[in-house]
């Protein structure tokens, strides 16, 4: 009939013409809307477009490809599992094999006694997760006025509410700072900071300190020497749950299984993700000490009710351990602590840019190119030039909140590939008229092999310390 406005069979309604209807995340959609960056595939440590041009990987994902891309085995773990069980809810009693042992396997990685493992979706839930049980921990002990908790400048928990919260990061917070009254924000490298504000309101007030080891996404800020050891100590002395989120640095980032592991932190909870699957499926854990889970665990405490729709999802967990078992028989972390002095050595170069106010490495696979302030503040567009323009050098790399260029490789990268991704930097810095001083720039065939030993001495640390120290900033 006409005039009649027909219903769509099977939800088939109009959508704008060479737009797909994707909202990204972190995205300015007037700008993305129709001009989608497609990866259609990955392989190792680089990933393909719909056009079928290659780049090498310098962000592993969202930091999250260990193992790299295309693993092959990981897929199978997972279509073995799925056909057997797909998912199933682990509320109360219920359970699935391969979540069981994923917990079992998680507990005897952490550096902690008697660890138990909640399981969740992703960082963000596991920091929303561990808000709720820091403050149910110090009820469950009648302490229930112990609710504050810090965090640090620079920092990112995620994106939940508490996370959001949470974060040292302004502009995440920009619009919702009435989510969460119970927090503040301390100097991120000075623990005089932490201890006078607990002096301030009394550590009777305060449930816990959340710590990144590395702070990842507001720039990779590498902890000033002693840092760590100190915060952990003042939580120690005035009675505040020390929360380690490892979501980043977990799995190996920094060389060794756990940051916390590297620096003897002894945390009371380290939060998971990334890594744990090297996001080929979504999970993310809340690992709590023996401490913090007996109250929990106690006759009488009764249930937490707390929990997702996919905590312990059976497929996840099956490619969660397909991971570790990479990580293990390849010996993956014992690669990226090897690899972290050449990753200095590699991007050294970069300091003598006209653009460039810091280049910041030294632990693990991990690092930032900081764009100098002055030059950001005159020219805004200089990060999505950036980005663009290491595409077209056969890099893809993302900018951090502080204006620098992410790095952070998947475990697998070769010194050939860590002088390429240097080289790409050096490249589109040059194209957008930064100037650079004539540092000697590194070749591959410069970069010393791991299994050999150089001018006498007995490690390649030994040998590129002396001659490139790590940068934790210049």
């Amino acid at each position: 009939m006409h005039g009649t406005q027909r219903t769509p069979i099977l939800g088939i309604y109009p959508v704008s013409m060479h737009r797909h209807a994707l909202w990204h995340p972190f995205a300015d959609m007037s700008v993305v809307a129709g001009n989608d960056f497609i990866i259609a595939s990955g392989d190792g440590c680089t990933v393909t477009d719909t056009h079928g041009r290659t780049y090498l990987d310098s962000t592993a994902g969202l930091w999250f490809a260990n193992i790299g891309h295309g693993r092959i085995e990981v897929a199978q773990a997972a279509a073995q599992q799925m056909s057997r069980l797909a998912a199933y809810s682990t509320f109360g009693d219920y359970a699935n094999a391969p979540v069981l042992e994923l917990a079992d396997r998680i507990a005897a990685m952490v550096p902690m006694t008697d660890a138990k493992v909640f399981f969740t979706s992703g960082g963000s839930d596991s920091v929303d997760t561990a808000v709720k049980m820091v403050r149910k921990y110090w009820q469950l002990l009648g302490k229930d006025d112990k609710q504050s908790i810090v965090t640090r400048t620079s920092a990112y928990h995620g994106m939940h509410v508490a996370g959001t919260s949470l974060g040292g990061i302004a502009a995440n917070r920009a619009g919702f700072e009435d989510f969460g009254s119970q927090g503040r924000t301390v100097a991120w490298d000075d623990p005089q900071d932490l201890e006078a504000y607990l002096h301030q309101v009394g550590p009777e007030h305060v449930a816990a300190f959340f710590c990144e080891p590395i702070i990842g996404a507001g720039g990779v800020y590498l902890p000033p020497d002693g840092y760590l050891e100190r915060v952990r100590q003042i939580c120690r002395d005035h009675d505040v749950l020390f929360v380690a989120d490892e979501v980043i640095s977990g799995f190996g980032r920094t060389g060794c299984a756990f940051a916390s592991t590297r620096w003897q932190l002894d945390p009371d909870i380290i939060l998971a993700a990334k890594g744990m699957t090297s996001g080929y499926a979504p999970m993310g854990a809340v690992v709590a000490s023996g401490t913090v889970a007996d109250p929990f665990w106690a006759p009488g405490a009764g249930m937490w009710r707390h929990g997702y729709t996919y905590s312990g999802h059976a497929v996840s967990a099956a490619v969660a351990l397909a991971n570790l078992d990479i990580l293990e028989r390849e010996s993956l972390v014992t690669a990226v602590r090897g690899l972290e002095v050449t990753l200095s050595a590699a991007l050294a170069p970069l300091r003598g840019h006209q653009f460039v106010h810091q280049v910041r490495s030294g632990i693990g696979l991990l690092g930032a190119v900081q764009l100098d302030p002055a030059v950001l503040a005159e020219d805004p567009g200089l990060p999505t030039k950036i980005v663009h323009g290491l595409r077209h050098h056969g890099v893809v790399s993302r900018m951090l909140a502080d204006g620098s260029i992410q790095i952070s490789p998947p475990f697998t990268i070769t010194r050939r590939q860590l002088q390429e991704l240097s080289t790409g930097i050096d490249a589109v810095l040059t194209d957008l008229g930064s100037a650079r001083e004539p540092i000697q720039s590194l070749h591959a065939e410069l970069l010393p092999e791991q299994d050999r030993d150089y001018r006498g001495f007995d490690s390649l640390d030994d040998q590129l310390l002396l001659d490139v120290p790590p940068h934790h900033g210049s």
